[in-house]
């Protein structure tokens, strides 16, 4: 159920107020051009800043119209154990398929905390569980014998891994074996994630190269060669919307797709001229623009 081109949805804003409309027409796009899955509420979906009204409801339009066609892995994650148990058991409530829930950042947990914190969500609902293990936003890195004990409980599935180190698809490959689910958080070394045992991407390029990115992932289970034709094509646009902070740079992508218009939250601010040039050039290095 949760492989392929999965998209860490952007959050739509207009003047500063979450854009159901514009919200909707992004999951239409996915929904058009080949996308696997839909992650509402994510890092990408600037969560951080995201009232909990909004985002309960971007996930219960995930779900509306998602259900049935692809899945909606929620990110449901905070630092607050409590916190994240609540927003987890409403996205369950709500019609998700799955949670992607991230590491508890800046509390800094040893590891048996970062067990205890999911353990506490897992036995707290019953759909499957990701974990999202990205060190460089949440401090913390999730050893592989703590994902493997963790492994061990009903809801927990696989792992977003978005350590960059492509050593740990084979530690993790070896620890929990080939149903443990691997998704990439780096669509940068995806070609390679997957050519090691992972399965697919959650990815931040999707947002604004969807049919690009399925038939990317469709191509690492069917035709390598093909696929790292298109990792080629890829490689200036994953590198450019990673320039300034995500999702800064993709959501100036979008708006130049007519997606969306390029606003986020604070702290977060608007790309520079110059980062703008190198997402446009991306763009049409990709065919897209």
């Amino acid at each position: 159920m949760l492989k392929g081109s999965i998209v860490a949805l952007i959050t739509p804003f207009d003047n500063g107020i979450l854009s159901e409309k514009d919200y909707v027409k992004l999951i239409d796009y996915h929904l058009e051009n080949g996308t696997d899955g839909i992650v509402p509420g994510g890092t990408t979906g600037e969560s951080p800043t995201l009232s909990h009204k909004e985002h309960k409801k971007i996930i219960e339009i995930a779900v509306r119209e998602c259900k049935g066609k692809i899945p909606v892995i929620a990110g449901t994650g905070s630092n607050s154990t409590e916190e994240a148990v609540e927003l987890s058991q409403f996205a369950e409530k709500a019609g998700s398929d799955a949670l992607l829930v991230v590491t508890p950042y800046y509390n800094k947990p040893t590891q048996e905390g970062l067990y205890q914190h999911y353990k506490k969500i897992n036995d707290s609902v019953s759909i499957p569980i990701v974990i999202y293990n990205i060190p460089s936003r949440s401090v913390i890195d999730m050893e592989v014998e703590t994902m493997a004990k963790l492994y061990e409980l009903k809801n927990i599935v696989g792992v977003k891994d978005a350590t960059g180190d492509l050593n740990r698809v084979d530690k993790q490959l070896k620890a929990m074996g080939k149903e443990f689910i691997q998704l990439t958080g780096n669509d940068d070394n995806a070609l390679e994630f997957n050519r090691r045992g992972g399965v697919g991407a959650i990815g931040v390029t999707a947002n604004v190269a969807a049919k690009l990115s399925s038939d990317f992932q469709k191509s690492c289970k069917e035709d390598l060669k093909k696929a790292s034709e298109l990792d080629e094509i890829l490689q200036p646009l994953h590198s450019s919307l990673f320039i300034e902070s995500n999702p800064s740079p993709v959501k100036y992508a979008a708006s130049l797709l007519g997606m969306c218009k390029p606003t986020v939250r604070l702290p977060l601010v608007e790309i520079k001229n110059e980062t703008k040039k190198k997402v446009t050039e991306a763009l049409k290095v990709a065919k897209l623009l």
